[in-house]
C-alpha cells in the first residue's frame, strides 16, 4: 500500500513561510498602498515578518502540509 501525498495549497505557499523554529509567519499587509503617507516607523515594520494568529494556525498548517518547501 502506497502512502498518499498531500497537495500544498499554492496560494498559501506564496503567502506564508515556516520559520526555523517552526512558527508560521506572514508578510504585513497594506505594504503597497500609499507608502509616502505612512510614518517612518510604520514603513520599518514592513521589513519584518509577522506571526500568524493562533486562531488561524491550524488552517494554514493543513494547507501547508510539508512546511512550504
Amino acid at each position: 500500500m502506497t502512502k498518499l501525498k498531500l497537495k500544498t495549497h499554492s496560494g498559501v505557499k506564496r503567502r506564508f513561510r515556516v520559520s526555523g523554529r517552526g512558527k508560521i509567519v506572514r508578510r504585513k499587509s497594506h505594504i503597497n498602498n500609499a507608502r509616502r503617507k505612512k510614518r517612518r516607523a510604520v514603513k520599518a515594520e514592513f521589513h519584518t515578518m509577522q506571526g500568524v494568529h493562533r486562531s488561524f494556525r491550524q488552517r494554514v498548517r493543513r494547507l501547508l502540509p510539508y512546511g512550504g518547501t
